[in-house]
């Protein structure tokens, strides 16, 4: 199965999980317009990381840790529109991404309070810090993290893919952006917040994470 068929098959069992078609005013519309616009927003040409197969990714691993999760559907959807506004020029892209969800969830017939809290899940994506007790939000950050954690080869690759996607950002200006995010990240108490994560993603991460500080500073 391709990415599209497995992400469009994806997209029609959440959606229908949330639906809220016995308070609807007529006939939902068709689900399917709505996957292929947002995979066509993950397949943009701007996108060397931040792509479908990062979409299918962390869709892969929030089913791994589903059950951490107190609406497991709502964190689902929040993967899908997370990183739908994507301009690596542009710092407001969760925002966007978040109002694009309100709007397209709306119309797609979604319960208003699954809604809502799929839009507070994104914007959460900023920080990557759920407060305690975030079942939700512990489970969208550690899937989209989980990237961290990765063996060394596909870490390498991740981080060769990021710097593609700042490719108009001079060497010395992105080391130093980058050095940033990475210190930032090693900062954070936990990286992982799930007791999966936290058990068999927080060392590995802070690995890498302490391998490639070393490397861009040196």
């Amino acid at each position: 199965m391709s990415v599209h068929d497995a992400l469009r098959s994806r997209w029609l069992r959440t959606l229908d999980a949330v639906r809220d078609e016995e308070n609807a005013p007529g006939p939902l519309p068709d689900p399917l317009p709505y996957a292929e616009n947002l995979m066509a927003r993950w397949a943009e040409p701007q996108r060397r990381y931040h792509d479908t197969d990062h979409l299918l990714a962390v869709l892969d691993h929030i089913d791994t840790l589903a059950t951490y999760a107190a609406d497991p559907e709502a964190v689902r959807l929040a993967a899908w529109f997370h990183d739908a506004v994507y301009r690596p020029d542009r710092s407001e892209n969760e925002e966007r991404s978040a109002v694009l969800a309100v709007r397209a969830l709306g119309e797609a017939g979604v319960r208003s309070d699954v809604t809502e809290e799929v839009a507070r899940l994104v914007r959460l994506t900023v920080t990557h810090d759920p407060a305690p007790g975030d079942t939700n939000g512990e489970v969208l950050c550690d899937a989209d993290l989980a990237i961290l954690a990765a063996e060394p080869e596909a870490y390498e690759a991740y981080t060769r893919a990021v710097r593609e996607e700042y490719g108009f950002v001079p060497d010395d200006a992105f080391r130093a952006g980058r050095a940033a995010v990475l210190r930032q990240l090693l900062g954070l108490e936990r990286l992982f917040r799930t007791p999966h994560g936290a058990a068999l993603w927080e060392g590995r991460a802070r690995a890498n994470l302490t391998a490639e500080l070393e490397t861009l500073t040196r």
